[in-house]
């Protein structure tokens, strides 16, 4: 059964603005690309895979790192939740209709790790008691306002494991404390150690 897992890099106060945050450190985002090579695949709602487009065509300024992330980021299959989106690109699959039972069948039918890229859906799926982890990059920064990293309310929480990636950025990896059956409908808008060290793709 694969694993639905929402993390993003955010600041100290929980803010995921990516234009704020700028670019991760390069020991960082090569963490982030290993990590992309190992997904069986990517779940977005429309605004976060409008984003995340952004890595379909090669850009002149694009250095070594920038290219393979987009390289690595074309390979993985995507699903786009969306009912007002009437095309997706390249490896990617539009899904319009029951969102809840497309996304349990996906985790039933395939192994590894679906990461969910965006707080909008991450929220819709934690109110149908899908994600089965949520990873918290804190960089330390404090922006003191923007989009939280947490869209609403959300059952208790257990920590599982909290990591030195590199650079002062720390990961904080929990899973749901208990299960709780309350299936809510989902939105159309949708250990200690030390890592040696190692670009965002979820925003």
């Amino acid at each position: 059964m694969a694993k639905l897992v929402y993390g993003l890099m955010q600041s100290l106060d929980g803010y995921v603005d990516h234009m704020k945050l700028g670019p991760p450190a390069p020991a960082v985002g090569r963490h982030f690309l290993e990590e992309m090579r190992g997904l069986t695949g990517l779940l977005y709602g429309r605004r976060t895979y409008e984003i995340m487009r952004y890595w379909e065509e090669d850009l002149p300024d694009w250095d070594a790192e920038d290219r393979d992330f987009a390289v690595v980021w074309r390979s993985q299959p995507k699903w786009v939740m969306s009912h007002s989106l009437k095309s997706v690109g390249p490896n990617a699959t539009l899904v319009a209709g029951d969102f809840e039972k497309m996304i349990r069948r996906l985790k039933a039918e395939l192994a590894g790790e679906i990461h969910v890229g965006g707080p909008v859906l991450a929220q819709s799926l934690t109110e149908a008691s899908l994600i089965d982890e949520y990873r918290l990059y804190l960089r330390p920064v404090v922006l003191g306002g923007g989009q939280p990293f947490f869209a609403g309310p959300r059952p208790p929480l257990h920590l599982v494991a909290s990591d030195l990636i590199a650079d002062d950025v720390i990961r904080l990896s929990y899973a749901p404390a208990q299960s709780r059956g309350s299936p809510g409908g989902l939105r159309s808008e949708i250990q200690t150690k030390t890592l040696p060290g190692e670009k965002t793709g979820s925003a």
